[in-house]
């Protein structure tokens, strides 16, 4: 049990990294992307890649981050001066192209066998009982900045309901939830890293990369340069007519977003263990849409807990659904498919701006 849930647990950030990048393209910034695995596919291939070549993994990362952001520069720079519905459909393409170059260049990608032998972070680190400490007050620091942006979240969210006349009933449940989510992946965490294994260390590695690139993604939105990206989304001739370069802005952004995205590649990567083109096909862009329509566009925290949400609900189907017999094995992926796109819609109408985006500053309804 210990075992899966630190697969969930990795899952959830390997997701809520690559659905941060995807977040600053869309949620702040109002750019359309429906090809954001091509940046995981480049980050993850160009990881291992380079990493069976004897470069140093952290080196290997960063040069995943870096060609995820040069895919981006090159998309931005021919698509971003158009309307947005072609950015969307170019978007899809280069997905579409990289994984099929990914499936064909054999002599670089392996093709359909894909990459199945490449160094693992941690993969050989056995920790002695100080290391081991060491790695437990890792984690103690991350579930301390993890509560207390809990903490904050909560705050800003009851704000919000009284300023709406509302009782704040709605921020407690999603408190008591939230808690409950940080409290028990802290206490599987430390189990796992008491009995450490690769997997341990991978799960670290990934909580400690999602930390601080909420982090320094949290500080961005919320510095002038944010709030240019959020004029942007709004209407773009606003800031134009304030005199800033707004393709130069859109395109920071897409290619940050395609850099993060490249970083949660390479944790994709070492998670699998292989890496092969059916990887990064288009449900994959499929599912970070659906995390951040579910945790609110333009909220960093509402995608962290969109990613926790969607990864609790694919492992509650994967073992509730069979028991109810409500379709045969063949169907039920599609079932649970479509029970999703059902929340969604619900979601849409209850809450437009998602569970915890900010209805008022998404000018929805207006």
């Amino acid at each position: 049990m210990v075992g899966y849930l630190v697969y969930l647990t990795i899952s959830a950030a390997t997701y809520g990294i690559f659905c941060l990048g995807l977040n600053l393209q869309w949620g702040f910034t109002g750019l359309i992307n429906f090809g954001h695995v091509a940046f995981l596919a480049i980050g993850a291939y160009t990881t291992v890649l380079l990493s069976n070549q004897g470069v140093p993994l952290l080196l290997a990362l960063a040069a995943g981050a870096g060609g995820a952001a040069c895919l981006g520069l090159f998309i931005g720079i021919s698509t971003l001066r158009l309307r947005e519905d072609y950015l969307a459909i170019v978007t899809i393409g280069v997905s579409e192209l990289v994984r099929l170059i990914a499936l064909n260049e054999e002599w670089l990608t392996q093709g359909s066998f894909g990459i199945q032998r490449y160094p693992l972070p941690l993969g050989t680190f056995r920790p002695n009982p100080v290391e081991k400490f060491g790695l437990i007050l890792c984690l103690v620091a991350i579930g301390v900045f993890a509560a207390w942006q809990l903490w904050r979240g909560l705050r800003w969210h009851w704000k919000q309901l009284k300023k709406q006349g509302k009782s704040g009933t709605e921020a407690i449940a999603w408190g008591v939830i939230g808690g409950g989510i940080i409290t028990s992946l802290f206490i599987n965490s430390l189990i796992a890293l008491q009995n450490y294994n690769f997997k341990a260390g991978l799960m670290l590695l990934s909580i400690l990369a999602l930390a601080l690139v909420y982090a320094g993604l949290e500080y961005l939105v919320q510095s002038p340069w944010g709030r240019i990206l959020k004029a942007i989304r709004e209407d773009e001739e606003i800031p134009r007519a304030l005199g800033k370069n707004v393709f130069w802005y859109k395109l920071q952004a897409f290619m940050l977003g395609g850099a993060i995205a490249g970083g949660a590649g390479s944790f994709y990567a070492w998670q699998l263990t292989n890496v092969y083109p059916s990887n990064f096909d288009p449900l994959v862009t499929f599912n970070a849409w659906t995390i951040i329509v579910l945790g609110g566009a333009g909220s960093n925290p509402g995608t962290l807990l969109g990613s926790l949400i969607f990864f609790g609900y694919d492992s509650l189907t994967r073992f509730v659904l069979p028991q109810l017999n409500l379709v045969d094995d063949t169907r039920l992926g599609a079932l649970r498919i479509m029970v999703i796109g059902i929340i969604l819609m619900v979601l849409m109408v209850w809450r437009p701006q998602g569970i915890l985006g900010n209805k008022d500053e998404l000018t929805l309804g207006k």
